[in-house]
């Protein structure tokens, strides 16, 4: 006897995407990231420090040096700058990596149904058509749309409300509904679930 919630049961019939097609879908489209939080790009963090007014002054004064004719002022100049240039891009790296780090700490996994199974995978990894299992107490991988069960959602970080918004599915009109508001069962990422469960 299947002694599970109702909403919990009724998800099993789901078999979601194949391991192929996700995997594809992730190279096409790319990671579950929001846009800007890609890591910058060597050149563009030497294009950083050079756009910096100090650097641009130390240059400026290292070419009029060089120009006049004092040579030994000018390459004093130019090898500072280029020593803090190389001082600059290696602590830009060094928190690039620590901020990818703390990312990856607190970036919420997801249970997905893939080849008709229930599987954990780091949010990031959540493709388009991917069917999320949503429990009380899980945040919200992906934007979503809750197509069965019936979600709690805290929407607070969106809205600033403090009132958690009932979340459910009305497959009599094929539309969507919820007690909450008029977003219906959309689901936004980063949420939390505070009560049921959802597909």
């Amino acid at each position: 006897m299947d002694t599970r919630p109702a909403a919990q049961a009724d998800v099993r019939p789901f078999t979601g995407l194949d391991g192929a097609t996700a995997a594809r879908r992730l190279a096409e489209d790319g990671p579950n990231l929001l846009p800007g939080s890609t890591p910058k790009t060597l050149l563009a963090i030497v294009l950083g420090v050079l756009a910096e007014p100090m650097f641009v002054m130390l240059l400026v004064a290292g070419g009029i040096y060089l120009l006049l004719g004092d040579h030994a002022e000018a390459l004093f100049l130019l090898a500072f700058v280029f020593v803090v240039i190389g001082i600059s891009l290696a602590q830009e790296r060094k928190t690039q990596r620590a901020l990818e780090s703390l990312r990856d700490l607190s970036a919420p996994r997801a249970l997905v149904i893939r080849d008709g199974r229930e599987l954990r995978i780091a949010g990031r990894e959540v493709v388009r058509g991917d069917l999320l299992v949503l429990h009380e107490g899980d945040r919200i991988a992906a934007d979503a749309q809750l197509v069965q069960g019936q979600l709690t959602v805290d929407e607070s970080l969106l809205t600033g409300e403090a009132v958690p918004v009932d979340k459910l599915p009305n497959p009599e009109f094929g539309a969507l509904a919820t007690s909450g508001g008029a977003d219906g069962a959309a689901l936004f990422a980063s949420t939390v679930v505070t009560r049921g469960v959802g597909l």
